[in-house]
């Protein structure tokens, strides 16, 4: 039985210039442990959180790549999800390669530009520790291209949306085909690149992490060389910031609160 849904974050990774950088980073900012790089996949490291799985660091193969977080989406099978993106108006990036025993995985962007991953499990399911202190526990995609974008998940993946009137913001959760859209099934959220942002940030995915404290580990971040681009602030969720590694791959913080008591 698969443990996501068929379009559910399952997985993320930093590509990075230095992951001995990121290693150290990493391990200091989220307490993370790392596997020996992999010279058979690129020197692609797993990091662990309590020796569960939770993420990984990759070396750049171009230097003009981005230096980004990226997320994974859970697929039952990638050759099928790939002509579905494509019937649907998206592009393959990266067509579907299996990844020795572990799985099957593909790069995409959607009509807007945004760039995602698939994942078809192998040996690898996925994360083994989310949605607890320190890992993984949501994604936001933004975007200029709303209509085309609601309209292209809906088709590729079935999500089932929900408006947030309380987001400050034109803000829209989606939650896996079949089930009752809300916030005990949200599996990623939509939001729009607004006059507020930058001009030339170009659409893409926010990788979030859930932190014990979101306003220690913003500062834990500035210590450790990364950057603060949000500084932290309220919502109906908890407690965020934004802020980036210091390689400048940028990510979120989540808390539930300010205080220590996530």
């Amino acid at each position: 039985m698969a443990a996501f849904a068929e379009g559910t974050p399952c997985w993320v990774d930093a590509s990075l210039p230095d992951v001995e950088a990121g290693k150290r980073f990493y391990g200091e900012l989220f307490g993370w442990t790392f596997s020996e790089s992999s010279g058979q996949y690129g020197g692609y490291t797993q990091a662990y959180r309590d020796g569960r799985n939770v993420a990984a660091l990759a070396p750049k193969p171009d230097g003009r790549m981005p230096t980004v977080w990226g997320v994974y989406l859970y697929t039952a099978d990638a050759y099928a999800a790939a002509a579905r993106i494509r019937a649907a108006g998206g592009q393959m990036v990266m067509d579907p390669m299996p990844v020795g025993p572990y799985g099957v995985a593909a790069m995409a962007a959607d009509p807007g530009g945004a760039v995602f991953g698939l994942w078809q499990p192998g040996t690898h399911h996925g994360f083994e520790a989310s949605m607890e202190p320190y890992t993984y526990c949501w994604s936001e995609l933004y975007t200029r291209a709303r209509d085309a974008v609601d309209v292209f998940y809906a088709t590729v993946f079935g999500y089932v949306p929900q408006d947030q009137d309380d987001a400050g913001t034109e803000y829209r959760t989606w939650s896996p085909p079949g089930s009752v859209p809300g916030p005990e099934t949200a599996v990623m959220g939509r939001s729009l690149i607004t006059d507020a942002f930058p001009e030339a940030m170009p659409a893409h995915f926010l990788v979030y992490f859930a932190v014990p404290d979101c306003d220690r580990t913003a500062a834990d971040v500035r210590r450790l060389g990364g950057r603060v681009t949000a500084d932290p602030f309220d919502t109906p969720y908890g407690r965020i910031a934004v802020v980036t590694d210091n390689q400048g791959a940028a990510f979120a913080l989540l808390s539930e609160t300010g205080d220590g008591k996530a």
